[in-house]
């Protein structure tokens, strides 16, 4: 493995396990993305996945039946479906305009949530959250991208933040094992992609590792004005990528 590349790569993955590990994964793609600036993009998803992968077990212990269950269950029926929709279009699919409304309604999100009466307002309904996991499963497959429409009803439904993060921690774990074995058939996975993950697996839990601390560090409202924050970034990122 080139240095160069191991220097890009490195503060990729640590980034991922702090947000996957403290803030509700709404920014972990982007380490996909900023690996597939050096690699094929799908080299690059081939890598991403058994990272992300180990960051979901060295993460579920310290949440572990924290979650809202029924919300995680919503989500995670319509995530593995969307995972399907998602291996079954992936060599075919044309997924920017999909990108550019999920990341359209992560940017109205936050902008719904700061208007001032936006906590007057009803949660998203569970077929809001049905979609959003058709949504969440499909993005996720083809980008790791899955975190703005999960983030997009789970704030929506007012959990505190450690319920937040145990609940996406549950949910990517059950999408990203949904995900593996469609990702081997299409060849996404190989050996050199595997021997990468094991040179980068100790930077995936250190991220991990510090994203718990940094949870329990971080006040609610200061957790949920970065996890707006993130989610802005995120769906800004997936526009700008649909448009360019």
């Amino acid at each position: 493995m080139e240095i160069g590349f191991f220097l890009i790569a490195a503060p990729a993955v640590v980034f991922a396990g702090i947000s996957k590990g403290g803030f509700g994964s709404g920014a972990a793609f982007a380490s996909a993305a900023i690996l597939a600036i050096v690699l094929p993009p799908a080299q690059a998803l081939g890598i991403m996945l058994p990272l992300l992968m180990l960051i979901d077990v060295a993460t579920l212990r310290p949440y572990w039946g924290k979650w809202s269950w029924g919300d995680a269950k919503v989500l995670i029926l319509g995530g593995v479906p969307g995972v399907a929709l998602g291996a079954g279009l992936f060599t075919v699919a044309d997924d920017d305009l999909l990108r550019l409304l999920i990341g359209a309604v992560a940017l109205g999100f936050v902008l719904w949530r700061l208007w001032p009466s936006a906590r007057a307002r009803a949660p998203i309904p569970v077929w809001g959250g049905l979609v959003a996991g058709v949504a969440a499963g499909f993005t996720s497959f083809i980008s790791h991208a899955g975190g703005p429409p999960v983030a997009v009803y789970l704030l929506s439904r007012g959990v505190g933040k450690t319920t937040y993060q145990a609940t996406t921690v549950l949910i990517f774990w059950v999408i990203n094992i949904a995900k593996a074995v469609p990702y081997a058939f299409l060849g996404v996975f190989t050996l050199e992609t595997l021997m990468i993950d094991l040179w980068l697996a100790p930077f995936a839990l250190l991220g991990a590792w510090v994203g718990v601390k940094a949870h329990h560090m971080v006040p609610e409202r200061l957790y949920f004005a970065l996890t707006y924050v993130l989610l802005g970034l995120t769906g800004g990122k997936l526009v700008w990528d649909a448009l360019s």
